[in-house]
């Protein structure tokens, strides 16, 4: 296929050349952005590979497309290896996914490469994809079709509904469903099981028990293989919480072999490991089912993945980052900071390391400990290192792990047993739940963590506003030694049908306190992330006419915006404060006048009211 007839099949309208003859220079490139191509360079290759044949782009995919006449007449390791190079220097250029291509133009033959990491050579080519594609196919191929999303999402109806009539406790279903995955996922046999001898009491097991059985099985060998080190721990959880609980032993086969059948057909088919887009379908999964089968706990604030996915964005999380969070809950940031870091990877073993020693986890929690575990089991974690424990009493595991990235949403309000001992001894008799609304979580983190660290944390309006004297005094603990690099006002309804909450998230530079910082703090008004709420389902994602995300557009925005210290009137603004100040954008944002309608006015009146009624100010005689 010649050059020409590739160009036009991908679509010359999204192809970027910034030589005079038309290919794309690495070095000029990275230069535009501050970058030196040589500190990408390796010996063995890249010195001289700085021109690209064709490049396409669109404001979330690269398309990296490199021609030769006939791959018989290369030696494949070496065209491989330039390949490989661009697509380094690629990631040091921009943060878009990438479709790396090596196309022959006296032939057909057609290599392509995408994925998490887009390692080069024969083991991670895409065997299936033979042919030049369009930008708009290979930009489904790498994120997928909303569509997809909302199927899911309207899975998880049906899904609760058929456990509820299966005598599934609510409690009990997201864990039992993520085991069900995990098995699913590693080849449980489910259909025409026999009854048949145990081998161990030669009585006889009928189908459902053999496939709970089975089920164990899997479990254990992924533990096993793994090494990981809490393996005894975990599976006690998962054999006595879950598959021991009388709710499912008390299924029938038809009943179990039923549940089975609806997850592999409505679910498995979106999980695969070497495609973010499948990884980011099941977190939704996970977030979502959570949120909806939760929905009697008003107390639950399940991050929803968009957000997690904005919050290691907004920080930074790459193939170097060694992340923790200390209140993993169901695993969402850990499943999200996981699948960013092996983005940036460029061979399997950075992979592997990035799953093993890099991503870390405490739950207090029993069920979700569980759940965390097998979330990160599901998505491909060769030793998941969460533990469960109170984050108090982990200081020195902390310490340890040289951690560089926190991610953490801390509850809110906490009962005495979760708090810090040390904190709880200044309560008086009648405080009942943290009057520290969650920042004290993190103030304790901070200590613990070295000062290169970066925090990025939700945490309630309360905690930013600051009324009370307990968030005061940690509001000040936080700037008598660190920086406040932002705050991030975050959709009203963010945790909807879950915790009424409102968020915002803070980000804290941990190198210097933020007096010698002597520095603005960045404040978004991030609250319309074009979602909706649907009833039963929680908050969906908005497309446009051609079914494209409203919210990848917006995720880059407000990026964009922070990461460049952009003012935009009724978006962003730039404030120095101090510990007592308001630490929201709502108090210094200028307003853009003209885009507000009456219903706005409305809606902020109703808001307030709310809130007076909620926080008990404002009540009927």
């Amino acid at each position: 296929m010649n050059r020409f007839d590739i160009i036009n099949r991908i679509g010359d309208k999204y192809r970027v050349g910034n030589t005079e003859t038309g290919e794309f220079s690495y070095a000029q490139a990275l230069k535009s952005v501050g970058k030196d191509i040589k500190d990408y360079q390796k010996a063995s290759s890249g010195k001289q590979h700085k021109f690209l044949d064709i490049r396409f782009e669109n404001e979330r995919l690269a398309v990296l497309l490199e021609c030769k006449n006939k791959f018989s007449r290369w030696d494949k390791a070496k065209i491989q290896g330039q390949l490989q190079d661009y697509v380094r220097f690629e990631k040091a250029y921009s943060d878009k996914k990438i479709v790396a291509i090596l196309a022959e133009t006296d032939g057909d033959e057609v290599w392509v490469w995408y994925g998490q990491s887009v390692i080069i050579d024969d083991e991670h080519r895409i065997e299936e994809e033979t042919s030049i594609r369009t930008f708009e196919e290979y930009e489904n191929l790498c994120f997928g079709k909303v569509n997809d999303k909302i199927k899911v999402v309207d899975s998880i109806k049906t899904l609760n509904e058929k456990l509820h009539s299966d005598g599934i406790n609510e409690k009990l279903r997201s864990q039992f469903v993520g085991t069900c995955l995990l098995a699913l996922k590693n080849g449980l046999i489910y259909k025409d099981v026999k009854e048949t001898l145990n081998p161990k009491t030669g009585k006889k097991m009928p189908p459902e028990t053999v496939i709970l059985i089975n089920i164990k099985g899997i479990l254990e060998g992924l533990l096993t293989r793994g090494g990981d080190l809490n393996k005894a721990g975990k599976l006690a959880v998962l054999n006595s919480k879950v598959l021991g609980d009388q709710d499912v032993t008390n299924l029938t086969y038809a009943e179990l072999k039923d549940i089975l059948q609806y997850i592999d057909d409505n679910v498995v088919p979106y999980i695969n490991d070497k495609s973010t887009a499948g990884q980011d379908l099941l977190n939704l999964f996970f977030t979502t089912f959570n949120k909806y089968v939760g929905k009697s706990d008003k107390n639950q604030a399940f991050t929803p993945d968009h957000i997690c996915d904005f919050m290691s964005k907004a920080v930074g999380v790459n193939k170097n980052s060694r992340v923790l969070d200390p209140c993993c809950g169901s695993g969402a940031f850990l499943v999200r900071a996981m699948t960013d870091a092996m983005d940036d990877c460029d061979t399997e073993e950075e992979r592997e390391e990035v799953k093993r020693n890099q991503i870390f986890g405490i739950e207090y929690e029993e069920g979700a400990y569980g759940l965390s575990s097998t979330n990160m089991l599901i998505h491909g974690d060769g030793n998941s290192n969460v533990i469960q424990d109170s984050m108090f009493n982990r200081a020195k595991w902390i310490e340890d792990n040289n951690i560089n990235i926190v991610l953490m949403n801390p509850p809110y309000n906490a009962t005495r047993k979760f708090c810090d001992p040390d904190y709880t001894k200044s309560w008086g008799p009648t405080k009942k739940e943290d009057p520290s609304k969650g920042l004290h979580f993190v103030e304790w983190v901070a200590r613990h963590v070295p000062s290169t660290c970066k925090m990025a944390v939700l945490l309630p309006m309360q905690a930013a506003i600051g009324t009370s004297s307990d968030v005061k005094a940690f509001k000040k603990k936080m700037l008598d030694n660190y920086t406040l690099d932002a705050v991030f006002s975050l959709p009203t309804d963010m945790f909807y049908p879950g915790a009424a909450a409102v968020a915002c998230c803070m980000i804290f530079d941990l190198s210097q306190k933020h007096e010698k910082a002597n520095r603005e703090t960045y404040f978004g008004y991030y609250k319309d992330d074009k979602f909706i709420k649907r009833k039963g389902l929680g908050r969906v994602e908005r497309t446009d006419a051609d079914g494209n995300s409203l919210w990848n557009k917006t995720e880059e925005l407000w990026l964009t915006l922070y990461k460049n210290e952009k003012v935009i009137p009724g978006l962003s603004v730039m404030h120095r404060v101090s510990w007592k100040d308001e630490w929201l954008a709502e108090a210094y944002m200028e307003t853009d006048y003209s885009a507000l309608t009456a219903e706005d006015f409305q809606k902020t009146i109703n808001g307030y009211l709310s809130y007076l009624v909620k926080e008990g100010y404002v009540y009927e005689a």
